[in-house]
């Protein structure tokens, strides 16, 4: 289906605008990076640092191994490493030893036995990491902003607090993308996050932090928040698990910036975590009394369900081509399933895939019932003061002195570009999509799409591609539940993954294949390792 003039002028816009920005960006800014000297992290040496959040609760349950042990080998790994990363932007090591000392404490004077335990407190004395823009008590909750630098949360997020009553202790927070609006995890309060793979690639966002420390090794499961891809594609780019639930069963409250619009319909948080058995217990958690909306205590056989596989977008103008070795790891994904499940993998294709990026761009910005439209980004830039005017910002940021980012400044300026009604065609579209997608899945069906066009991108690339994300983000368009899932490493050494998606509220079919490719392609690889 061809393009209309339109949206052909959109194209050339959009593809006009990031090529200035790009230019812009390479000879104004300074590159990132980690310190020079090593260009690879150290290998883990702890054992207790490869070990999933499940085996670690039960193994300090049973006394085998003490939380301040597990702690202590973590509070060493994030010294390790971040120097490198620049992932954990605060941490809590003292704090968090302490209620170590208070878990091995309470397990000493259980008198109900394990099981009470782990009925109760299923992840009792495992570290947990915490994405930035969720509030974490007493902790900074600015999402990037310098404007926010002062703030420090008073409350918990609702899925920090079920994970903190659940056990979990929290060891820091990690760094986001200005305002989680972006795929390249940057700001002027923090700075950049490296790839654990490759110091000069991006670790993907807004979740990046998460995505970079997991990968690193210096957490075994953390929350992250998702309306584009912000779980996913860091996921992809870190090698690591991840899971976009289906919009309403985990509480997005209490996170910064705040979903306008129709926005929340959306956005989800998940799990992320090195091991796919972490994903199911995890998501119970988080979801709270929700976990009812969701099938998560039924047993999935693989050999029952349907398979399709979506190998690309159908060839969209604004995004890059999937390249070869993505698609192949894909077919291979397709091939191990057919091989050892006897199961068929049915290739599809549906060409409104090609406009996934305009109806994600599209959708982001409709009102919701009474007519409200979402927040401004210029609004959000300037909080907690005045709308910010990009066009000056640009013109700061040209000698040095903006606190955005030009990522954040591109943003601002697309959206004053943008025109006040919604294209019927692209509502069209979408509404198609979501029928055809709804049919084709029922309540037994999975799919495979690509995660992204491409391997993780060196750093500021995006700016150049910035419609790349839109192979996660209509997947949030579509309210569907995907699990984003490794597949070893690439010929560059870089992690290799494909989304894994399902029906509305069929999260536990995902799932079940997670652990399923985990098994077949090993999953998470140690980036220090030889």
């Amino acid at each position: 289906m061809a393009l209309t003039r339109l949206e052909k002028v959109q194209v050339w816009l959009l593809k006009a605008a990031t090529g200035v920005l790009f230019a812009l960006f390479r000879l104004l800014s300074p590159g990132g990076g980690a310190p020079a000297g090593r260009r690879k992290l150290p290998p883990v040496s702890s054992p207790l640092l490869l070990m999933s959040a499940t085996r670690l609760a039960n193994k300090i349950r049973r006394k085998e191994v003490s939380s301040v042990e597990v702690v202590r080998a973590y509070i060493h790994r994030i010294q390790e490493v971040n120097p490198f990363l620049n992932a954990v932007t605060k941490d809590r090591f003292d704090a968090a030893l302490q209620e170590a000392k208070q878990v091995d404490v309470l397990i000493e004077e259980e008198t109900g036995g394990e099981a009470v335990l782990e009925d109760r407190l299923p992840l009792l004395g495992v570290p947990l990491s915490v994405k930035e823009s969720f509030a974490l008590h007493g902790m900074p909750f600015n999402a990037g902003m310098v404007s926010r630098k002062g703030v420090v949360a008073a409350v918990d997020a609702p899925p920090v607090a079920l994970l903190k009553r659940a056990g979990a202790i929290p060891m820091g927070v990690t760094n986001t993308s200005q305002l989680c609006m972006w795929c390249e995890t940057n700001n002027h309060l923090h700075g950049i996050t490296n790839n654990p793979y490759d110091f000069d690639r991006i670790p993907g966002g807004s979740s990046g932090g998460e995505g970079s420390i997991l990968g690193g090794a210096g957490a075994v499961i953390g929350v992250g928040s998702d309306i584009g891809g912000s779980i996913r594609v860091p996921c992809f780019f870190n090698g690591i698990f991840g899971h976009k639930t289906t919009p309403g069963v985990v509480s997005i409250e209490n996170q910064f910036p705040v979903c306008s619009g129709r926005q929340a319909e959306f956005c989800s948080s998940g799990p992320m975590c090195r091991y796919a058995e972490d994903l199911l217990p995890m998501l119970r958690i988080m979801a709270g009394p929700n976990a009812g909306m969701l099938s998560l205590n039924t047993k999935v056989d693989l050999k029952k369900l349907r398979f399709f596989t979506i190998p690309h977008d159908g060839g969209s103008p604004m995004t890059s081509p999937v390249s070869k070795e993505l698609m192949a790891v894909q077919r291979k994904v397709a091939q191990r399933l057919e091989a050892d499940l006897g199961v068929t993998v049915q290739e599809v294709h549906f060409p409104e895939f090609r406009y996934g990026f305009q109806i994600w761009d599209t959708y982001m910005g409709l009102p919701d019932k009474e007519g409200k439209l979402p927040t401004p980004f210029v609004e959000l830039m300037g909080e907690p003061g005045k709308s910010t005017w990009p066009f000056w910002e640009l013109l700061k940021r040209m000698v040095g002195k903006s606190d955005h980012t030009v990522a954040a400044i591109g943003l601002a300026l697309l959206e004053k570009a943008h025109v006040t009604e919604p294209s019927a065609f692209i509502i069209q579209q979408k509404e198609r999509l979501q029928k055809n997608m709804d049919e084709l899945l029922g309540t037994d069906g999975v799919f495979l799409y690509p995660s992204h066009p491409r391997v993780a991108p060196k750093h500021h690339h995006p700016l150049f591609r910035p419609a790349d994300c839109a192979y996660t983000g209509i997947i949030n368009m579509l309210g569907l539940p995907v699990t984003q899932c490794p597949l070893g490493l690439g010929e560059e050494g870089l992690p290799l993954g494909v989304q894994v998606g399902a029906g509305k509220l069929q999260d536990h079919l995902t799932l079940e294949v997670a652990l399923y490719l985990e098994k077949t392609f090993g999953g998470w690889r140690d980036p220090g390792a030889n």
